[in-house]
């Protein structure tokens, strides 16, 4: 599988089927993925190593392996790496469309724009 690049770290598609996605994420120390929601999936995610924060709505929470997060479809979401090694997650995406351009970011340390094909 390849992995594709993003400022924050990278992300390997494991599965992309007709009913779901999967993706392995890894998250840099330092560095989060933008603020953003989807309109056409929801995500949980399960922390495979290293520690943060995850940011869902409003709500902080830290996260260690074993860890699962919930991010129903239309729910604002983010994960902070505030550790000194890489946080890797699994990603499993549920709904009716899978597509990159499914992203609306609300912030984004990086510069990118709101809707985009870069996650």
């Amino acid at each position: 599988m390849n992995c594709t690049e993003r400022p924050w770290g990278t992300y390997e598609v494991l599965l992309d089927a007709a009913d779901c996605k999967v993706k392995r994420i890894t998250v840099r120390p330092g560095e989060n993925p933008s603020y953003q929601m989807h309109y056409k999936r929801s995500e949980k995610w399960i922390v495979v190593s290293g520690t943060g924060k995850v940011r869902i709505e409003d709500n902080m929470s830290e996260v260690s392996p074993g860890y699962v997060v919930d991010v129903p479809v239309k729910t604002k979401h983010t994960i902070l790496n505030d550790s000194s090694s890489d946080l890797v997650f699994i990603e499993v995406q549920l709904g009716e469309y899978f597509g990159e351009d499914d992203i609306v970011r609300l912030e984004d340390k990086y510069g990118r724009s709101e809707s985009s094909n870069n996650n």
